[in-house]
C-alpha cells in the first residue's frame, strides 16, 4: 500500500510542479524571481526552490504559490486517475487495499474510514457506472460525500 500511496504522492506533485510555470512552486517563484520569463530565470527559480527544500514546505503549507495545486483533492483526483480499475473493484467491495489508500490520500480519519468505504461503496453505481471517467468519478465521489455530515469536512 506505501507503494500506492507513494505513486499517486510522486504523479501528483509532478503535475503540481508545473502549476506555477516550469520553476514550480516554492521560495524561488514566490519570492526571488515572482515575474520570472526567461529561461535562465526560471532556472534560478527552481535551483532556489530545490537548494532551500522549501518546495515540500509550500506544498505540505499551501504557501509559496502553492497554493492552487495544493491539497489532498488534487492528490485523490491524480490518485483516481492512476488507480482507476482496482479502485472500482474495492469500491464495489466496500474495502481493499486501494480504496483505503484513497482515504489516506485524502485524509480521512480512522474514525471515518468506514463511513468513507459505506459511501463509496453505496455510491458505486453513480461513480463507476460504465461511461466513467476519473474526472466524472471524482466528481461523483465528491457529491457523495457532501451527503455525508462526517465525510464533508475532507472536501475542502
Amino acid at each position: 500500500m506505501k507503494k500506492i500511496i507513494a505513486g499517486a504522492i510522486l504523479a501528483a506533485s509532478s503535475t503540481m510542479a508545473f502549476a506555477n510555470g516550469p520553476a514550480g512552486c516554492g521560495l524561488g517563484t514566490a519570492v526571488v524571481f515572482p515575474n520570472a520569463s526567461a529561461w535562465h530565470e526560471h532556472v534560478l527559480a527552481a535551483t532556489t526552490n530545490g537548494t532551500s527544500g522549501n518546495q515540500t514546505f509550500g506544498m505540505t503549507s499551501g504557501t509559496l504559490g502553492c497554493e492552487a495545486a495544493n491539497g489532498p483533492l488534487k492528490l485523490a483526483q491524480a490518485f483516481i486517475d492512476d488507480n482507476m480499475d482496482q479502485l472500482a473493484l474495492d469500491t464495489a467491495k466496500g474495502e481493499g487495499e486501494t480504496l483505503a489508500a484513497l482515504a489516506e490520500v485524502m485524509g480521512v480519519d480512522a474514525q471515518d474510514t468506514a463511513a468513507f468505504n459505506r459511501t463509496m461503496q453505496s455510491n458505486f453505481d453513480s461513480v463507476f457506472h460504465a461511461e466513467a471517467t476519473s474526472g466524472t468519478a471524482f466528481e461523483a465521489m465528491q457529491a457523495a460525500m457532501a451527503q455525508d455530515a462526517a465525510l464533508q469536512k475532507y472536501l475542502g
